[in-house]
């Protein structure tokens, strides 16, 4: 594994269980604030801004999905955890799966919203050259924030969104464009082997429910179900965080965790 790096962390709640959260490309932690309020009077929350990003360290170099997978599973061993559920949203769903399949000590279940597939992302090479193209400009952040997000959402949290991509790293930007997007980790999750959940949004104009059926769910464990959330785009976290939270508790009950 390579060298990990420290990542700082939004942390709230307690509890015997712990739901580590990884985030979007572009974002932070902090797209799972609304989801932590929900949960933190049951369960303890940890978010931590993946390397490049959001407030974490910005190497120049070093940003293949093990880079990313080394962070978390170093960050997991240094909070002493035990007892944990990861959930990954899109690019930090794909690292989430990584990490499950190095199968951690503590590591209960795996739910992944909105997941960059563990094959090739589905993306036309115009996309790229244009996602490219759009790092440090406040119009194309405005835009995105326009074409991923489908559901209302507060001011503030259209803020955080936009803030969280201005402040995003040239070196981390570029390489989940041209490599981490690309990398094919479908092989290792035969190691996976505790319950799984995938999450999305009917509405997403990234990746619909059926990139996520043919894509993702043939990899994971028999059984492991996709729900959808009727007019959600892109960010389940942002757009519809009770529902998102609902769901975790039912997971988690369902699987006596």
């Amino acid at each position: 594994m390579p060298q990990p790096i420290d990542l700082p962390a939004l942390e709230a709640g307690t509890g015997p269980l712990t739901f580590v959260f990884l985030h979007y490309w572009a974002g932070s932690g902090r797209e799972w604030q609304l989801v932590l309020d929900e949960l933190s009077p049951d369960f303890h929350g940890l978010a931590p801004d993946l390397r490049g990003f959001g407030a974490a360290p910005a190497p120049a170099s070093g940003y293949a999905v093990a880079d990313y997978a080394a962070d978390v599973l170093a960050f997991i061993q240094q909070r002493g955890l035990t007892n944990f559920v990861l959930v990954g949203h899109s690019m930090g769903a794909k690292t989430a799966m990584f990490v499950a399949s190095e199968q951690p000590a503590g590591l209960r279940g795996l739910v992944l919203l909105a997941p960059s597939p563990p094959t090739i992302e589905p993306m036309t090479d115009e996309e790229r050259q244009a996602s490219l193209k759009a790092f440090g400009r406040p119009e194309a952040a405005a835009a995105t924030f326009a074409k991923i997000v489908v559901r209302p959402v507060a001011e503030q949290v259209k803020a955080t969104i936009i803030e969280d991509n201005l402040r995003a790293s040239h070196p981390a930007w570029d390489a989940w464009m041209r490599s981490g997007s690309r990398e094919n980790i479908a092989a290792r999750l035969c190691l996976v082997q505790v319950p799984c959940l995938i999450i999305t949004g009917s509405a997403d104009p990234i990746m619909s429910p059926s990139v996520h059926g043919l894509e993702t769910l043939p990899y994971l464990p028999e059984g492991t179900p996709l729900e959808i959330l009727g007019g959600v785009g892109h960010l389940p976290p942002l757009e519809a965080p009770v529902e998102v939270a609902r769901l975790l508790r039912e997971f988690v009950g369902k699987h006596g965790l």
